[in-house]
């Protein structure tokens, strides 16, 4: 059900002006009954001027006093055609003139943060055609080395939760096409308070790369190589002399 505009003032007005119940009032302005029953009672809403909803178009005396007679009648806003919002526009938003000139820095930002949006999604995000879009994905725009790329929230073209919700409609519609995705992917897939509230991935120094599987459990080479080098705990096995070569030795040295 449609609320009336300044509901607060609103409320006030009616606590003040006429004697339909605190149960009444809540519902007919969205508030809660036990809030209406505090600005009765003066601890809610001090200094809150009244707003007539008779004066302003939104309530009839008619619809007063029936609500005034009946604690079971509910009150109804009054239709008025002026405060109706009209039929969603289809195609791209309109862009004021004074930020046109910054299109292409969020058209460029979004194909190339997040090149999972479709030209149609871009063009309704930020208000352009999909020539321009298509342009600046292939990098033909004539003004294409002067662009810089630039979040188009920060530049006032859309909202964030705007900018969320069709980067998740993307992300739910490549899940289904593709269901495997890498960690970079899915992080561009992902609302931005998302992405920042995920930790990082630890990256190995570039100066210790390759040397992952890297071990030092070869006990069994170790062994090898003791077991080849002998043991050379005395003189002669250190030399490792052939037997009675010392004694051929001494005997020429005696012939001499």
């Amino acid at each position: 059900m449609a609320k009336p505009i300044m509901a607060k003032a609103t409320a006030v007005w009616l606590v003040d002006n006429t004697t339909i119940s605190f149960k009444q009032i809540a519902d007919f302005v969205g508030m809660h009954e036990l809030e209406v029953q505090g600005i009765a009672d003066g601890d809610v809403a001090q200094g809150v001027k009244g707003f007539d909803p008779i004066a302003n178009n939104q309530l009839t005396q008619d619809e007063i006093d029936a609500a005034q007679d009946s604690v079971l009648h509910k009150l109804q806003l009054k239709f008025n055609a002026a405060a109706q919002g009209e039929e969603k526009r289809r195609g791209p938003r309109y862009t004021p003139l004074s930020k046109r000139q910054d299109r292409p820095a969020s058209i460029l930002w979004l194909v190339k943060f997040h090149p999972e949006l479709s030209d149609g999604q871009i063009s309704k995000l930020v208000g352009t055609t999909k020539p321009t879009i298509q342009a600046i994905r292939e990098r033909t725009h004539w003004n294409i080395s002067n662009i810089q790329p630039i979040d188009p929230v920060a530049l006032g073209l859309c909202k964030q939760t705007e900018l969320d919700a069709i980067v998740q409609k993307a992300a739910a519609k490549k899940a289904a096409d593709a269901p495997v995705m890498s960690d970079d992917e899915r992080r561009k897939l992902v609302s931005t308070e998302q992405s920042l509230g995920m930790d990082a991935e630890p990256k190995i120094p570039t100066a210790i790369e390759g040397l992952e599987t890297f071990t030092l459990s070869g006990n069994d080479n170790v062994a090898d190589e003791e077991e080849s080098a002998g043991d050379f705990s005395d003189a002669d096995s250190f030399f490792n002399l052939p037997e009675g070569t010392h004694d051929e030795d001494e005997e020429e040295a005696k012939r001499d």
